[in-house]
């Protein structure tokens, strides 16, 4: 009985023992992957939620200091989402986006001014048109600096219904009910030019945007283009495969990306011999990022692209996001990138083959583009 009794109370003594030696060991394994700083901002958040005596929310603590902590790396491209973030650029990045299916712009103190309506869409079913001034969504007045928030407004889960306010071209004012409707966004747009000159424009690199743009090229090429040009101008790019998949189709056999990451790995991306053999400009402007400022510079690299615009911004990190366990993510610089012949576009930007800024009446970068393309 003695040994029975000595027994339980050893084994009461040695457990908090060994949950101490435990935590002990696993506080030394952290302090040794993350320092003392590490252990600074864990002991933070252990302060906030056993000592703060005033009401917070927990989540948005760890929200601002996930966005310091990336804010702290200098570094321009990396960035922090919140949860509901994180969710809309997962959303957007499909090209497809919950909504009822009109452009505005913020023309008009009196509210949203409707520019385009999308075709088979929840507001062309309500009988939305061009033109037409949103001026209330939901008894919230959109009139002002209220009309910047217009479109947050107007969004929601699919199959919600949206009261609006039209303000019509002819001046009368009616309600309308809109059910939001999940809504493909065409990333790729194109036309023949006078003298057989192809024009595609792309609004983005994610989802479907190389096959869009494939279909769109050999549709001109079908229809006899005789030159294309690219516009890439307010473009804040996208997806690796997608850039990837377009230089592929369009040059001829031969490096056209390489990546380098932290410890110094290289990767070379090939195009294989199938490619567009028609000569080639790029648009561009001070937004033109990542992907489609690279996209220029490696058909410029390869002798069949001009660029026209403006001066580009010089970017050669990608980022990768990382989803975190509370439903936010953060984004970080990962990799540098260079062209097919190794040229990093940081601090330098894209080399203009012509310099032209728009002036408000016609478009003078793509007249720009064109003359240069008629001169080859």
């Amino acid at each position: 009985m003695r040994t029975k009794r000595f027994s339980a109370l050893h084994l009461i003594i040695l457990l908090p023992v060994t949950m101490l030696l435990t935590a002990g060991v696993l506080l030394a394994v952290f302090y040794g992957i993350f320092g003392k700083e590490g252990l600074s901002l864990l002991e933070g958040l252990y302060l906030v939620n056993s000592r703060f005596v005033g009401e917070y929310d927990q989540t948005q603590v760890v929200d601002s200091t996930l966005s310091g902590m990336v804010d702290g790396l200098g570094d321009r491209w990396s960035y922090y989402l919140t949860e509901e973030e994180y969710a809309a650029q997962n959303q957007r990045r499909t090209n497809q986006y919950v909504g009822i299916g009109v452009t505005v712009n913020y023309e008009s103190e009196k509210g949203l001014t409707i520019v385009e309506v999308t075709a088979g869409g929840p507001a062309e079913a309500a009988g939305l048109q061009s033109g037409e001034v949103i001026t209330m969504v939901d008894g919230f007045s959109l009139a002002g600096e209220n009309r910047y928030e217009g479109s947050e407004h107007i969004q929601g889960e699919e199959g919600t219904t949206v009261t609006l306010e039209v303000l019509g071209t002819d001046g009368q004012t009616r309600t309308v009910e809109v059910t939001r409707a999940s809504l493909d966004s065409d990333p790729v747009t194109a036309k023949m030019l006078e003298g057989n000159m192809g024009y595609v424009a792309l609004a983005n690199f994610y989802d479907h945007s190389a096959e869009r743009l494939e279909e769109e090229v050999t549709k001109l090429q079908e229809e006899g283009a005789v030159a294309l040009v690219f516009d890439m101008r307010n473009n804040g790019g996208g997806y690796l495969s997608q850039l990837t998949e377009m230089l592929d189709f369009l040059l001829p056999e031969g490096p056209i990306f390489i990546s380098r990451d932290r410890a110094g790995n290289e990767e070379v991306t090939q195009s294989d011999a199938s490619c567009v053999d028609l000569p080639m400009a790029v648009l561009v402007n001070a937004d033109t990022y990542s992907a489609a400022e690279f996209f220029a510079a490696e058909l410029q690299e390869q002798g069949v692209a001009v660029i026209v615009g403006e001066p580009t911004s010089g970017k050669g990190y990608s980022q990768q996001t990382f989803a975190l366990p509370h439903g936010g993510a953060m984004a970080i610089s990962t990799g540098a990138y260079f062209t097919g012949n190794g040229t990093s576009l940081i601090g330098t930007g894209l080399t203009l083959d012509a310099e032209v800024y728009l002036t408000g009446e016609g478009d003078a970068q793509l007249e720009a583009a064109l003359d240069l393309l008629a001169q080859n």
